[in-house]
């Protein structure tokens, strides 16, 4: 049987359109803002009457996703109208990878310099030099890939982000290629906790400064990524953050156990919130509670909105408090903005001829459509 990636190639060699987004937006394109390694599209969002010094949020979508999409569905811009921060939406192309998954599973894509995660470093500069924002208060969250891509920006950037949370994501370095990454998806192939934590410091290059915490959230019924992959995190952060374990405090929200570490100062630095019986995606609540996001794929109502819940532990909210949506609150449907797409990457080549059962493991993991 031929090598996974071989599957990979052969669609984008098939160059299959890429599906037109027809959710609404209101996220414009960002443009001009470095060298961009990875190839990588940029749109953001700035809240009419936006103040010098406020907070930015990264927000990087799952696989088969658009910015524009998981924007709709996650509501962002609509926790920011009311809050007062700014968010970065990078893209993925059809050219870097088929299926518009970030290539956390490509060693050249996630280390500091070269890659997908040096362009989101310099949109994230950009956004913060452009609005004045506030260094100290930058944040990044993602589904599926983009949760693993969260972790890896935390990982590679410790010093430009205060904090991360990944939704549905896997753990930093542990996979090297895509037979690799579906394993790892699975929950196979376990890393001993010095492994894990070697691999953060490695992709940190010498970093002896404060670590961003993390959330992690996970469906505890999730079938394309393992849950088993929340913990293999956890005992990552929980290492670099030199926490034991056993100091674990739990609670509830609604349906949700949420266990929190902490270090000796009394910080919260490493969250797991896991959503018993959720597949995979991101938990919403579009219909009650903070009344945030839309249903769609990856999009589940669980009656818990992990946009409010995230943005509330970064500080950015208080969602006892948070004023719910005005009457004529609504999100205009105008056409996605269209940004010149950039270079691609150079991609090998491989033949055709993959068997079919690889074929079906592949769509089966979310990489292939």
């Amino acid at each position: 049987m031929r090598n996974i990636a071989d599957t990979i190639a052969r669609m984008a060699r098939a160059g299959a359109p890429i599906p037109r987004d027809t959710a609404p937006t209101r996220l414009t394109p960002l443009i001009e803002f470095g060298t961009n390694p990875g190839a990588l599209l940029g749109y953001s969002y700035a809240p009419p009457g936006l103040r010098a010094g406020a907070p930015l949020v990264v927000v990087l979508h799952g696989c088969t996703q658009t910015a524009a999409g998981y924007d709709h569905g996650s509501g962002w811009s609509q926790l920011a109208d009311r809050a007062g921060f700014a968010l970065l939406f990078p893209e993925q192309t059809r050219a870097n990878n088929p299926n518009l998954c970030f290539n956390w599973f490509a060693s050249e894509d996630t280390a500091q310099a070269g890659g997908e995660a040096e362009s989101i470093a310099q949109m994230t500069e950009t956004m913060i030099a452009r609005h004045a924002l506030d260094r100290s208060r930058v944040y990044v969250t993602g589904l599926s890939a983009g949760g693993a891509m969260t972790v890896a920006m935390l990982a590679t950037r410790p010093d430009l982000f205060a904090g991360g949370a990944a939704i549905g994501g896997l753990a930093y370095g542990t996979a090297t290629g895509v037979s690799q990454a579906l394993d790892r998806m699975r929950g196979h192939g376990d890393t001993s906790d010095t492994a894990l934590v070697e691999l953060v410091r490695s992709g940190a290059r010498g970093h002896d400064g404060r670590w961003p915490t993390l959330a992690i959230w996970h469906g505890g019924a999730d079938a394309t990524v393992s849950v088993a992959n929340a913990d293999t995190i956890a005992r990552q952060w929980r290492g670099i953050h030199g926490v034991d374990a056993k100091t674990v405090r739990e609670d509830r929200k609604g349906n949700a156990v949420h266990r929190t570490w902490s270090d000796a100062q009394g910080r919260a630095v490493v969250e797991d919130w896991t959503v018993p019986g959720m597949g995979h995606g991101t938990p919403i609540d579009p219909s009650r509670g903070e009344r945030l996001g839309a249903v769609g794929p990856y999009m589940l109502d669980v009656g818990i909105s992990s946009t409010a819940v995230i943005a509330s532990s970064w500080g950015l909210i208080d969602t006892a408090a948070a004023p719910k949506p005005a009457a004529g609150d609504r999100v205009a449907k105008i056409a996605i903005p269209v940004t010149p797409k950039p270079a691609a990457k150079p991609r090998a080549a491989a033949p055709a001829g993959v068997q079919a059962t690889i074929e079906h493991a592949l769509r089966a993991a979310g990489l292939m459509r």
